[in-house]
């Protein structure tokens, strides 16, 4: 039975289970269904997410272990809650080697350990290649043999049986694995890995054997009737993803399953035995239908003006994935290129093709016309190729070709990279549409477009999750609200910020629009938040320094540039004025989205401490410490009567958030359709609204441009003659037209029940 909703917490060892089995009271009193966590297996030690497993028969004894999860199971059912746990079938994390004990083995005892086929290696170079050595010369020099292990400063490596005698140099060199300078890495790695992290090695759960070892305990949890649901981490790795779901649907049948699966805007997913998708498709729609459309070219204008250049967003994408097709994923395109010997330019092809590529994978035979698609593009930019292009795609549309089964997962890696990691970071026109699952080409979404989207939801994926922020999110829901707000005061954000640009400079303008976006995004920001998100924004984009070759010269400048937003008065005071200035609209966008993402069709998630407001930027700043005897404590307030005013301190969004939530878990049979509501009135399309099938959701859209209309009017709703109560106010209204001015008198959004 799928959730009425959740709540998302990143567990971690100085917040374990204990901790999250302390707020199943609050989470019930917040009326949240379920508890969603990251994931709970043994990872690397002192991981501060847990995507870096390392020994799945365990929950983490960082977390408390098993008797932890029991505990935590137990608070939950006394609460009435139920509890979604985050698992990562795709990859292990290996950077510690004894902490994995089949990834040790691996290295002990190469093709001859009995979980030599757990990891996706290349056995063909005969050693695994572990970039992990400085790049100086002599580095192999520095290997000790200590405890019957070569060590390299505070790592471990095991020695084979019989080949321990003579200097820690020719031990090394008799071993079932290389030690090499890190660079070496993305070129020469012989292991599937997670996008670019070769800490992370793919495991080929694709082999029952391997499906069972490292499901086993998770089964043991769903059998037991500790979880309801799993989500599953970055599917796009997997050789066949439909087999997975397929074998882990057969495993937990009562399991709600949902999958992080990102969709560029159109894409369908696949007919998995699935929920649906963590709702990344949902976010971009749910935000975008708060932007206004039509200041599009304001923001093409301005970019020019900004960098001088006028990059397409499909170029730069296309650069960007090209580049990481090349470069960063070289080793996994030499890999593809071996199996076809025979075409010489077939490494440019691949690449080319992988660039090309419009969504992240597919998933054949679905998704062949993306394949079509690629190869169209291909050819257009690189007509030299074509033969060579024909004679790939050949082999490259036949699902049980090795060359297509690998060439699908090379592309999702090519597109988390080169899109997520690196254009969002380099196209900069308008950064509250440069998020996961959205193309931000797509400026905003129409009203008719929101709708004819959430229809189709719940038709086709009733039960999906959606979201509004996650840990992977670039920004938060609260900074994309009021970054909105930049499109309907194109004018004045035009003025300001080309001042900005010249008080503060700096050689990247690119990446100074983007660092000024993200200032007022999330002001009022510390200083040290701004300069850590400032060098990570740099590194991503790395046109001016990188993460592998840090250009101290130019991040000196960069710090200068954020130092400057703090140290001149004058300046610090325009930023805070202008900020000010957005402040009350991007409220009102907040909560709009808020009660839209709440009670649309799906499953809706609330990412730890969104209930209030959250200025996050992306990770780690996004996965700080939370503060929830303060929820607690305003939460407490509300429930007393009190109807807080839409200012800083973010009560009303509590109150739309919990009023939803507990709407949805007790009134279940109110949220069964979807119609969509049309205002009627001069100014009606600033209302978003739809009936769910007995409650009514009601948000205003593009907040300036209605108070520039001098406010509602004598706009008005058509519902039936029914009388209704507003959820969030308590406040009756009956007949068959409501005004919309004072439906709306004292928040910006309603949800209506028929009484």
């Amino acid at each position: 039975m799928s959730p009425s909703s959740t709540y998302r917490v990143q567990v971690r060892p100085d917040f374990p289970l204990s901790a999250a089995g302390a707020l199943a009271d609050y989470l019930a009193d917040l009326g949240v269904s379920h508890l969603y966590t990251a994931p709970i297996l043994t990872a690397v030690p002192g991981s501060a997410h847990g995507y870096d497993v390392v020994d799945h028969r365990f929950v983490s004894p960082a977390l408390g272990g098993s008797s932890a999860l029991a505990d935590l199971s137990e608070a939950l059912r006394a609460a009435d809650l139920g509890l979604v746990v985050d698992i990562v079938p795709n990859h292990a994390g290996v950077a510690v080697p004894h902490a994995n004990p089949t990834w040790w083995d691996v290295l002990k005892n190469g093709q001859k350990s009995e979980f030599a086929g757990f990891y996706d290696i290349d056995w063909s170079r005969g050693r695994i290649l572990l970039p992990v050595l400085g790049d100086a010369p002599g580095e192999l020099d520095k290997l000790t043999v200590e405890d019957g292990e070569l060590r390299y400063y505070d790592k471990r490596y095991p020695i084979a049986e019989g080949t321990g005698d003579g200097t820690p140099r020719e031990i090394h060199d008799r071993q079932h694995y290389e030690l090499v300078a890190w660079p070496r890495g993305d070129a020469e790695l012989n292991y599937r890995r997670f996008f670019s992290i070769t800490d992370l090695a793919g495991l080929r759960v694709e082999d029952e054997a391997v499906f069972d070892a490292t499901h086993a305990e998770i089964l043991r949890w769903n059998a037991a009737g500790m979880i309801d649901g799993l989500r599953v981490d970055h599917p796009d790795g997997l050789r066949d993803p439909g087999e997975y779901f397929t074998r882990l649907h057969a495993a937990a049948p009562g399991a709600w399953l949902v999958v992080e699966k990102i969709l560029e805007p159109g894409e369908q997913l696949p007919a998995w035995p699935v929920a649906g998708t963590t709702g990344y498709d949902a976010l971009a729609e749910v935000c975008g239908v708060f932007v206004d459309p039509s200041t599009e070219t304001f923001f093409d204008t301005l970019q020019h003006h900004l960098t001088g250049t006028q990059v397409s967003w499909q170029d730069q994408v296309h650069e960007a994935k090209l580049a990481a097709a090349t470069t960063m994923f070289a080793a996994e395109l030499a890999r593809l290129a071996r199996l076809v010997p025979e075409i010489e330019p077939a490494p440019k092809a691949l690449a080319e093709l992988a660039a090309c590529f419009p969504v992240y994978r597919s998933y054949l035979p679905f998704g062949g016309r993306h394949l079509a698609q690629a190869r169209a593009e291909a050819g257009r930019r690189r007509p030299q190729l074509i033969p060579v292009l024909d004679a790939l795609t050949a082999r490259l549309r036949v699902p049980t070709d090795e060359l297509a089964v690998r060439f699908q997962q090379y592309t999702g890696a090519v597109m988390a990279k080169g899109v997520e990691d690196t254009a969002f970071y380099r196209w900069t026109r308008f950064t509250a549409r440069n998020e996961v699952g959205n193309d931000p080409a797509r400026f905003g979404v129409t009203l008719d477009e929101f709708h004819e989207l959430t229809e189709e939801r719940q038709r086709a994926w009733p039960a999906a999750m959606t979201a509004l922020s996650t840990h992977d999110t670039k920004r938060s829901e609260d900074v994309r609200a009021r970054l909105a707000v930049l499109a309907e005061v194109p004018g004045d954000w035009t003025e300001v910020v080309r001042r900005w640009v010249r008080i503060a400079p700096l050689p990247d303008p690119s990446l100074a629009h983007l660092i000024w976006q993200a200032a007022v995004g999330a002001w009022p920001i510390s200083r040290e938040r701004l300069h850590a998100y400032a060098v990570k924004a740099a590194r991503e984009a790395a046109t001016a320094t990188t993460w592998t070759h840090p250009d101290e010269r130019f991040e000196v400048r960069l710090r200068e540039m954020v130092d400057r937003i703090y140290d001149d008065p004058a300046l610090h005071e325009e930023i805070t004025g202008f900020v000010d200035s957005i402040t009350p609209p991007g409220w009102s966008n907040a909560l709009g989205q808020k009660a839209v993402q709440l009670t649309m069709p799906g499953v809706p998630d609330v990412y730890q401490g969104s209930e209030l407001w959250d200025y996050s930027l992306v990770d780690p700043d996004n996965r700080r410490p939370v503060d929830f005897a303060a929820r607690r404590a305003v939460l407490a307030r509300l429930d007393d009567g009190w109807l807080p005013p839409v200012d800083e301190g973010g009560a009303a969004k509590l109150l739309v958030t919990s009023r939803a939530l507990r709407l949805r878990r007790q009134r279940p049979e109110l949220f069964t359709g979807y119609r969509p509501i049309f205002a009627e009135g001069r100014v009606g399309d600033h209302c978003l609204a739809f009936d769910r099938g007995g409650a009514v959701t009601v948000a205003t859209r593009l907040p300036v441009g209605l108070a520039r209309h001098g406010g509602w009017g004598d706009t008005t709703l058509a519902l039936d003659g029914h009388s209704w109560t507003e959820v969030f106010t308590g406040t009756s209204y009956g007949g068959n037209r409501l005004s919309m001015a004072e439906l709306l008198r004292t928040y910006p959004v309603a949800l209506l029940v028929k009484e």
